[in-house]
């Protein structure tokens, strides 16, 4: 089945225009090849007796101030002419790839400083950009090249900066990071990919202002030098007798519009036919022969996960996580609960190491299967997270990327962190599939994204988090976007995993029910901080802080009243960039007292390990919070 791209590629040639601005470049492009072999001698033959002649049968555009025909070295022109302005389309092209790709090869304080150089860049126009360069570079045809191509790059590395910002946020990069490849594979296959379209169109429109202004620049004096020539320096030397011999000017004129036309309206057929995009049970067993990832020196086989005080900053004091600890052991399953924006996804990706500049961890420990994360050589910690660490992101769509097949993106783990061969990593990817129980296997494996149903996705992506030998599953918000019966082969998959190979998973959401029913633990998180830790059955009878409880009233079941308004928390929740003093909670809490605005509550453990941060936990004891004492709605 031929891939959306190629489908869309084609479908450029089917349209008027298409077919126009591509017979019209492949006719610019051939005679820039086979002029100059054709028509050479003719273009350099002078004949005196024939200078400064108008157009006739034997000399179609006259001659010029040597008697050579104007006709044929236009024609012949048209290699240099066309070739100079595709090699400093090149070197903008590539020079503005490297410049906006900065942030992902340098890393983000590098990428920054190249950002804001950039933009002072883009703020100059073009022609003078290339003036500048020009007298930098010095007078000729190689001056000229890099003087344009230079000033191309500008505009070039800001929409580069911009697709490539957009893709790097996306689920399927972040996996990428996690299997440890390393900055220049992870753009080359994970980031250009997904932004080839419109860096296409915009370098074919390019090459078409690229001659242009290679014309002006020869027109001027500063590009090609006698005695070779292109069309503007063949424009300048017919300027001269414009009034006298007006086809010498007219005719390198008319090339140098007919060419810029046929780049400039092919780059908008492809942007017309190809559409911009921006860059988008029962598990089995491990066999015996499969790779395992050996345990690290040191290491409590119990123990997955250790993570004390871990901090989250930004800029300005912002602190969306502040101060969580929990730990995780094998074959243990924890789920974290809280209102969008408390931390828990944030909290993820910093385990993951996927926190990046401006953004700031850290931690009194943070321990994965017995090593310190943020002490490891980067490329021991990428093996490490590569081999036993999985991530199942929220939303199955943007978590593969959409223009590589499911299998050779899998494949790729083992690929990375397993030396095995192409054919045998693609052998084991076909296997964790059908682990995963998607259908038809080994077919499927050579399917795009997006002919996978959303369920099969989140199944695909499970697989590729044991292609290696995990020891922790982070799912986050895994089956927000599925419907309920999907949402439930999903979990029931995830507890078949944990129960085959005795895998720790940590399951973000925001539904309680979700995680009371899957996991043995839960925490609860509100602005930033942990503020219960206790078992998930636990939670009906015995959950002590007022917000688990206001959680708990807020969810309907079937003993709700359907003739009453369905209960919510008051209030909003709170701005991470304004943490009020004391208690985050006070001010949506019916329990609060000036205690509570004035200190904020620890986190302390009772004698059976539950943990709470609340001043007046035991205010009700234990029950859980009534209806009336959570606003209803509207």
């Amino acid at each position: 089945m031929p891939s959306p791209g190629k489908s869309k590629w084609a479908g450029v040639l089917r349209t008027p225009v298409g077919v126009s601005a591509a017979t019209l470049l492949a006719a610019v492009l051939l005679l820039a090849v086979v002029a100059p072999l054709l028509w050479s001698d003719e273009a350099a033959a002078v004949d005196t007796g024939q200078i400064l002649r108008g157009p006739s049968a034997e000399h179609w555009m006259g001659t010029d101030g040597l008697g050579r025909d104007v006709f044929h070295r236009v024609l012949v022109a048209t290699g240099l002419s066309v070739g100079l302005a595709l090699l400093a389309t090149a070197i903008g092209v590539l020079t503005g790839l490297l410049l906006g790709a900065a942030p992902i090869l340098l890393g983000a304080r590098a990428g920054r400083v190249v950002s804001a150089m950039v933009n002072i860049a883009v703020a100059f126009p073009g022609l003078l950009l290339a003036l500048f360069f020009a007298v930098v570079f010095g007078v000729g045809a190689s001056g000229a090249v890099l003087a344009i191509g230079f000033a191309l790059a500008p505009a070039f590395a800001r929409l580069t900066q911009t697709l490539v910002a957009k893709v790097s946020g996306l689920d399927y990069v972040a996996a990428a990071r996690i299997a440890g490849l390393g900055r220049v594979r992870l753009l080359a296959r994970h980031v250009l990919p997904n932004v080839a379209e419109p860096l296409v169109v915009n370098a074919t429109v390019a090459a078409g202002s690229a001659l242009l202004a290679f014309a002006g620049l020869s027109f001027l004096g500063l590009g090609v030098q006698a005695p070779a020539y292109d069309w503007g320096r063949l424009l300048a030397d017919g300027l001269a007798g414009l009034y006298i011999h007006p086809a010498a000017a007219l005719a390198p004129g008319t090339a140098v519009v007919v060419a810029g036309l046929a780049f400039n309206l092919f780059g908008e057929a492809i942007a017309k036919g190809v559409g911009l995009r921006s860059a988008p049970v029962v598990f089995r067993r491990r066999d015996r022969d499969e790779p395992v990832a050996p345990a690290p020196a040191g290491e409590d086989r119990r123990s997955v996960l250790a993570v004390e005080n871990l901090r989250v900053t930004f800029p300005g004091g912002t602190a969306p996580v502040r101060g969580v600890s929990f730990a995780l052991r094998r074959g243990e399953s924890v789920g974290i609960v809280g209102e969008s924006g408390s931390g828990k996804t944030l909290t993820a990706l910093a385990v993951a190491q996927l926190i990046e500049e401006p953004g700031e961890v850290t931690a009194d420990r943070l321990e994965f299967r017995g090593q310190p994360l943020h002490e490891l050589p980067d490329r021991t910690r990428q093996q490490l997270l590569g081999t036993s660490f999985a991530m199942v992101f929220q939303d199955p769509m943007t978590s593969f990327n959409p223009t590589q097949r499911i299998g050779r993106q899998l494949a790729e783990v083992s690929e990375q962190h397993h030396g095995l061969g192409r054919r045998q990593a693609l052998d084991r990817a076909i296997d964790r599939l059908q682990a995963v129980r998607v259908p038809a296997a080994a077919r499927r494996a050579k399917q795009f994204p997006h002919e996978f149903s959303g369920g099969m996705r989140q199944r695909a992506m499970i697989g590729m988090g044991m292609m290696g030998s995990p020891a922790l599953i982070v799912a986050d918000e895994p089956t927000t976007a599925l419907d309920v019966t999907v949402q439930r082969q999903v979990l029931r998959l995830l507890q078949s995993v944990r129960a085959a190979d005795d895998v720790a998973i940590l399951l973000i959401s925001h539904d309680i029910t979700v995680v009371r029913r899957f996991c043995e633990r839960v925490l609860v998180m509100y602005a930033g901080r942990i503020v219960e830790d206790l078992p998930a059955a636990d939670l009906p009878a015995r959950a002590r802080h007022p917000y688990t409880r206001a959680l708990l009233a807020a969810v309907p079941d079937m003993s709700t009243e359907l003739e009453r308004p369905l209960a919510v928390i008051p209030g909003r929740p709170v701005d991470p960039a304004r943490v009020p003093v004391g208690c985050a909670f006070a001010a949506r809490c019916p329990f609060a007292d000036e205690q509570c605005r004035g200190a904020d509550p620890p986190l302390v453990a009772d004698r059976e390990g539950r943990r709470v941060a609340c001043w007046h936990a035991d205010v009700t004891g234990g029950r859980p919070m009534m209806a009336e004492e959570v606003r209803v709605g509207e």
